[in-house]
């Protein structure tokens, strides 16, 4: 299955986003729901959200590196990066991936609601520099 296109940053001004979810359970559910509020809030029309079920594609689950569901990779612009479990936190998202920076500052992000009793980031990194 695949989301409505969403933009931000990278090459052509867009944001290329995967969303990894297991089956049809609540979680998942909540989960894609979760990411295109965020993308049709902070990202508009400059992003590119495709949904897919590990069950389904895992093997493309394997390729991107991905171990655990949910998890949100940024494919572009690059460097990829990556967070994984709760998704309703926009703040922690958009920081998670790296989206606060591209361009989006005009948006209001600093006004974000954020939740004082948070778990510490869950950001899964692929490279030098990822969170």
């Amino acid at each position: 299955m695949s989301g409505g296109a969403i933009t931000g940053g990278g090459a052509g001004g867009r944001t290329r986003l995967r969303l990894y979810v297991a089956g049809t359970s609540p979680r998942s559910t909540r989960s894609i729901e979760s990411v295109r509020r965020l993308c049709e809030r902070w990202l508009k029309d400059a992003c590119e959200l495709e949904v897919v079920d590990i069950y389904q594609q895992s093997a493309l689950a394997g390729a991107d590196g991905v171990v655990a569901a949910p998890t949100l990779v940024r494919l572009s612009p690059l460097p990829a990066r990556r967070i994984a479990g709760d998704l309703s936190d926009e703040r922690r998202v958009l920081d998670g991936l790296g989206l606060d920076g591209l361009g989006l500052d005009g948006l209001g992000l600093d006004v974000l609601p954020t939740d004082s009793g948070a778990a510490p980031r869950e950001a899964l990194g692929g490279g030098a520099g990822e969170h």
